[in-house]
């Protein structure tokens, strides 16, 4: 299985890309998961021409070439960061790679909650027309204290943490799975499926009545 986990902080030091460092390393043997920093990407602008900038457009294709998402946000004033939000805007206003990827929400932050607040917003935000994203239900990894979460190799040290984000990582590669099933038969539905003709219905119905 290929992921993409996206680092939802521009910051320099982020408990969150240590997360996804972690989620990286530990199941190896399940995914190949790759680390994207949206740090150094523009402020969404909203141009005429609905074209995504270059580190956009990367962005977008290494969704589109993933099977699943992993985002892991911090919580600013009870919200995900400004730097995230932008990126999702552009992804919304221009390709639109997240339409029906399943994804993951996971978050780090310094204070006890875990990033709650931030991760229910990105979930309003991943449920909109234009992002329109599968987000696994009823799953969420919250670390709280991150800043002593960690050792110097950045493993997790709380063992019931590291079983938690077990259980929720085995959970996504059923949702990837499950997710990516029902769309394909979706496709074939869709696929086999007349196109609808107005013409043909009155053709119809004319040689009923003669």
């Amino acid at each position: 299985m290929k992921l993409i986990g996206i680092v939802g902080s521009n910051a320099d030091h982020s408990t969150n890309r240590t997360l996804l460092r972690f989620i990286q390393k530990h199941f190896s043997d399940k995914a190949e998961v790759e680390v994207f920093e949206i740090k150094g990407l523009p402020a969404f602008n909203e141009p005429k021409d609905k074209k995504a900038p270059l580190g956009i457009q990367e962005l977008a294709d290494k969704i589109e070439a993933a099977d699943g998402v992993i985002i892991s946000t911090p919580e600013y004033d009870h919200s995900i960061p400004a730097a995230l939000k932008s990126v999702l805007e552009w992804l919304s206003y221009s390709v639109q790679p997240l339409v029906d990827k399943p994804v993951m929400i996971t978050g780090a932050s310094y204070g006890s909650l875990g990033s709650s607040r931030a991760q229910g917003h990105l979930r309003q935000i991943l449920n909109s027309p234009e992002l329109k994203a599968r987000i696994m239900p009823s799953a969420e990894f919250l670390l709280g204290y991150s800043l002593q979460a960690f050792d110097e190799e950045g493993d997790l040290l709380d063992q019931e943490k590291v079983a938690e984000l077990e259980d929720c990582f085995a959970e996504f590669q059923l949702f990837v799975e499950m997710t990516n099933l029902l769309l394909k038969e979706r496709q074939k539905r869709t696929t086999a499926k007349p196109a609808f003709s107005w013409k043909e219905i009155i053709a119809s119905e004319a040689e009923g009545n003669e």
